[in-house]
């Protein structure tokens, strides 16, 4: 006769006789067993209770914490996104359909290199050219054709969207230093771009549809200068732009033209004209302009004060240590107690034992994570909202995915420990092993001194790539920023990042079945 190990109410180990090795002992029965092992040992259950209530706790004072009340509005585009929008606009009134045509002889950008000084440099998404906006107020829809520093010329529109000049066009041209002419014509709520080499023969870039634009919107000249990359982070820069042969037909307003600072004003450089905002300069169709500042969708350095639903999660880092050391505690408690052939003798196939142990503490830290995570999401964002602070938003879908990623992530993480500890079979080294394993690499991705190529090569490969499951913020390629994981961008997609985790979890558990059946015979 033969037995498994079950805990008794004393919560010592003991054993229960299940009849003959092999015979009438199905999967159900093992994993009924092992589900028994779990929930009679109390400091597993505790553990795990400890490890849904983590997130929580670290939610609420994370929410508690952002007290940012009386901060500025975080200016939010067409499509509910939050956005950059400041520049400086040379503007008029256009009512109905129109036209406006300019050429751009140079646009050079200025970077501080110290407290009051400014030195000459490459911006390449600095923007010089045309825009029609419904209003001045930040936010609202436009449509623009543009040279950029590096880029040639593009069209943009609504802050998220960016057409790129056709290629062995003028429109495609890299050089900031050569004549370019732009054209942006308006013919109802259609907007249409152009760019020529010499004013003549007009190539489009393209064409956008805006109902919400109004009749009448405002149009004109504009130029930004987002921020450079400058090491672990950005500096502001400053640009100038010098616009000539500037035409309009259609329905715009008389009189002279307005210049105004669009949006938040930019830091204070030395050189920089009027201190604090742009400028504009000339007439009879020729005028210089100076501006800081971006039209684009919003990231994490021109947002710092914002937050993420991964910095709403932070308890998670907690929770997983947790997960893991009970993981490896499943399995090498009964090393510990001698008590593991008891266990491999009750059931006909050792792997079977494994398998059965990996479902059971999967599932219980599957429940428990998403548990957590949905208690924590809704509760930790609405407490830094109440209190000033700014989440980036989301669609209810990609808040479901981020819960259950989270729940999958500590899955995945306990069935790795679980295959460690059967591996090394001793509880310090298993514990040690693992937490090394998953929990060092995340500690590495997420120190903002850590070099980008480092930190992305880390979330690639490691088993920390499966914390990609929290991610909620696009990296776009019209800005030019800092994209780190610790910024809240992984180089991975949620579900590949979770793929890799996984990976390791199941090439870890195959090894352990392989050993378990050879080395514990």
């Amino acid at each position: 006769m033969t037995g498994t190990v079950t805990m008794s109410r004393s919560g010592r180990w003991a054993g229960r006789r299940l009849g003959r090795p092999g015979k009438g002992i199905g999967f159900a029965h093992v994993l009924r067993a092992e589900w028994t092992k779990f929930r009679t040992v109390r400091g597993w259950v505790f553990a795990m209770v400890v490890a849904a209530l983590l997130p929580v706790l670290v939610a609420v004072l994370a929410g508690v914490s952002s007290d940012q009340l009386g901060s500025p509005p975080v200016p939010v585009g067409p499509g509910g996104e939050p956005v950059t929008d400041s520049f400086y606009f040379v503007h008029r009134p256009l009512a109905g359909d129109g036209g406006i045509t300019v050429s751009v002889s140079a646009l050079r950008s200025s970077i501080p290199r110290s407290p009051g000084h400014l030195r000459s440099g490459t911006v390449p998404w600095a923007k010089a050219g045309l825009v029609i906006k419904a209003s001045t107020r930040p936010g609202s829809p436009y449509a623009a054709i543009m040279v950029t520093g590096s880029h040639g010329v593009r069209m943009q529109n609504d802050y998220v969207n960016d057409t790129a000049g056709h290629p062995g066009s003028d429109a495609h041209s890299d050089s900031a230093a050569a004549v370019h002419w732009l054209r942006l014509d308006r013919s109802g709520d259609a907007i249409t771009g152009y760019a020529s080499a010499d004013g003549t023969r007009w190539t489009k870039v393209g064409t956008v549809h805006m109902r919400e634009l109004g009749r009448t919107a405002q149009g004109g000249l504009f130029v930004a200068s987002p921020p450079a990359v400058d090491g672990l982070g950005t500096r502001g820069s400053v640009s100038t732009a010098v616009f000539g042969d500037l035409r309009v037909r259609g329905g715009w307003a008389g009189g002279s033209w307005a210049g105004d600072q669009v949006g938040p004003e930019s830091p204070t450089f030395a050189g920089y004209p009027r201190t604090t905002s742009g400028s504009f300069s000339g007439s009879g169709g020729r005028f210089t302009v100076t501006g800081a500042g971006d039209m684009a969708p919003a990231v994490r350095e021109t947002l710092p004060t914002g937050g993420t639903l991964g910095d709403i999660l932070t308890g998670t880092f907690a929770a997983l240590v947790t997960v893991v050391v009970v993981g490896t505690l499943f399995i090498t408690t009964e090393y510990r107690e001698n008590l593991i052939q008891v266990t491999l003798a009750a059931c006909p196939g050792r792997s079977r034992v494994l398998v059965t142990k990996a479902a059971v503490l999967g599932g219980v830290t599957f429940v428990a994570g998403l548990a957590g995570a949905v208690l924590a999401v809704p509760l930790g964002v609405r407490l830094a909202r109440a209190h000033g602070g700014y989440v980036f938003p989301v669609t209810s879908s990609t808040e479901l995915r981020v819960e259950l990623g989270i729940a999958a992530l500590l899955a995945a993480a306990s069935v790795l420990a679980l295959s460690v500890g059967t591996v090394l079979r001793r509880s310090a080294g298993a514990v040690t092993t693992a937490v090394v394993a998953v929990v060092v690499p995340y500690l590495l991705i997420a120190n903002p001194f850590m070099p980008a190529r480092v930190s992305n090569w880390l979330a690639r490969v490691t088993p920390a790539a499966g914390f990609a499951v929290q991610q909620t913020l696009v990296p776009y390629h019209q800005v030019t920023s800092i994209y780190t994981p610790y910024d809240g961008y992984y180089p991975l997609t949620p579900w590949a990042g979770f793929a890799v985790l996984a990976c390791y979890a199941l090439v870890s558990l195959a090894v352990a079945a392989v050993l378990l059946r050879r080395r514990d015979a």
